[in-house]
């Protein structure tokens, strides 16, 4: 912390001197200039005051990490910002407070967090173009506050996109101003997330696209989530990128009995689903004699993680839930309970919430659970499916859910779009579906006889050992740091 406090004096004593020579500078105009003859030489040299403010010489290690949006929901840039720092480099980190990023960022003394103030809401009587319009000039003025004066000059910029608005044009604008190259992390197209809710020919879908070929073009360097997407930049809009996979890091693998058994005792105060009501048991484990064990009446545990966006249909998964209980009914397939576990945050979340509550299931329960950075890696470590709903808006990103699932060995079924099989390969480490029909029948046919036989769950979870071999800072150290190395000089 010592390092990163006398950096910041630093640059603020660099800057308060420059201050100070302005402030002289405009004395001097206003005390002894008769007929203007000062202003003529008064003006270039405030203005080269101002240059020499913003493109003070930067730290020669030193990136900014940019996220418009909640730093602690964005997990591939939390990633980035850990590796930066494990190889010597100072990071601002610059996005949205709300969610608490993870304990390994507040606790580097590599990394700072500037935190964004939220763009004021407004009536929703005005016009959503206005609105929306009103929200960029808002978001580009915070924006360049803080990459101008709020922060050292780095000498890159790492810039998480989508969102491309405003984010790609301010950023390409303080790298001209500052100096400092521009380095974009594709994750998606910005302009198809909002063709779902606009549709493909509303003028500001048609804008948003060509402002985020304009200056994505305008980039020092590129990457991006998938070979699809690499090829797709390179094909219709030149742009160079290369594939940086998601990876999951160390910290998800699977649980142990003990901390499975600690961890739903921690979370049934919230969530009595996952607690007993005997003492020393939970509805998964029990301790005996010898220690921690499964309980051999447990239920099957799913779990699913999303952003309750509009690119999840989750009555997808509440329909399959649905066809399960009745074939639980039935009684034919000696199916188990199940616990379906949905985490995350996001805008629709209330909207299914208010649905499932109207749902009296017997053999099914359903909870939404909203878990600290240090436990979700848990919770997937000790489920037994996991289920993804993500379709891709582009139809050329992964979901990087199902890369922290396989980072645990958890099997996944997984809704079908575009390039999923860069991820997810049918019936060798998960199951891929394209309605609640399919969905249902892969999840009587992956639980029946739960637990005593898990064959083919097992025989999923044999086949994602070689994914474990490769971790997010293998995946890091060999395709980003040369990059990152190249702009730095």
């Amino acid at each position: 912390m010592a390092e990163k406090d006398a950096n910041s004096k630093m640059n603020i004593a660099e800057v308060l001197g420059l201050a100070c020579i302005g402030v002289l500078t405009v004395i001097t105009v206003f005390a002894f200039d008769e007929g203007g003859v000062y202003m003529l030489a008064a003006v270039p040299t405030l203005f080269l005051i101002v240059c020499l403010a913003i493109r003070w010489p930067a730290v020669e290690k030193r990136v900014c990490v940019l996220v418009l949006g909640d730093i602690g929901r964005s997990p591939r840039m939390q990633y980035h910002a850990m590796s930066l720092a494990k190889h010597g480099y100072y990071v601002d980190m610059i996005g949205y407070g709300g969610s608490k990023p993870h304990d390994d960022i507040l606790q580097n003394k590599f990394i700072t967090i500037h935190n964004m103030p939220e763009t004021p809401s407004l009536p929703k009587f005005i016009p959503r173009l206005f609105h929306y319009a009103a929200k960029v000039v808002m978001q580009s003025a915070i924006l360049n506050v803080y990459l101008l004066i709020g922060i050292p000059r780095p000498k890159i910029i790492l810039l998480q996109n989508p969102p491309a608005i405003p984010s790609t044009g301010v950023v390409w604008f303080i790298g001209l101003l500052r100096g400092c190259r521009v380095f974009i992390d594709w994750h998606n197209y910005g302009y198809t997330i909002l063709s779902l809710t606009l549709g493909v020919k509303h003028i500001l879908v048609r804008f948003s696209k060509w402002y985020e070929k304009y200056f994505g073009k305008l980039s020092s360097a590129n990457i991006c989530v998938t070979n699809a997407m690499r090829e797709d930049l390179l094909k219709n809009w030149g742009i160079k990128a290369v594939t940086m996979y998601d990876r999951p890091p160390r910290i998800f693998q699977e649980t142990d009995l003990d901390n499975q058994h600690d961890l739903f005792i921690r979370l049934s105060p919230n969530y009595p689903i996952f607690g007993s009501t005997q003492r020393n048991q939970t509805a998964f484990t029990e301790i005996t004699p010898a220690g921690v064990k499964v309980r051999p009446d447990r239920p099957a545990l799913l779990i699913s993680s999303t952003s309750w966006t509009e690119d999840e249909d989750f009555s997808i998964l509440l329909s399959a839930l649905e066809k399960y209980e009745n074939a639980c009914k039935d009684n034919e397939l000696n199916l188990p309970k199940v616990v379906c576990a949905i985490t995350g945050k996001g805008p629709m979340k209330e909207h299914y919430k208010s649905i499932i509550a109207t749902k009296n299931f017997q053999f099914v329960h359903i909870c939404t659970p909203w878990l600290e950075a240090e436990d979700y890696p848990l919770l997937l470590g000790s489920a037994d499916l996991g289920i993804c709903l993500h379709t891709s808006s582009s139809g050329l990103d992964l979901p990087m859910k199902v890369v922290d699932m396989f980072g645990c060995r958890l099997p996944v079924c997984a809704i079908h779009f575009n390039c999923l099989d860069e991820l997810v390969q049918h019936e060798e480490n998960g199951l891929i579906f394209h309605n609640e029909n399919e969905l249902a029948q892969q999840l009587q046919d992956l639980l029946a006889g739960f637990p005593g036989n898990q064959k083919q769950l097992q025989s999923f979870r044999e086949n994602l050992k070689p994914f474990q071999s490769m971790r997010w800072d293998d995946c890091w150290d060999k395709t980003v740091l040369p990059i990152v190395e190249s702009l730095s000089k």
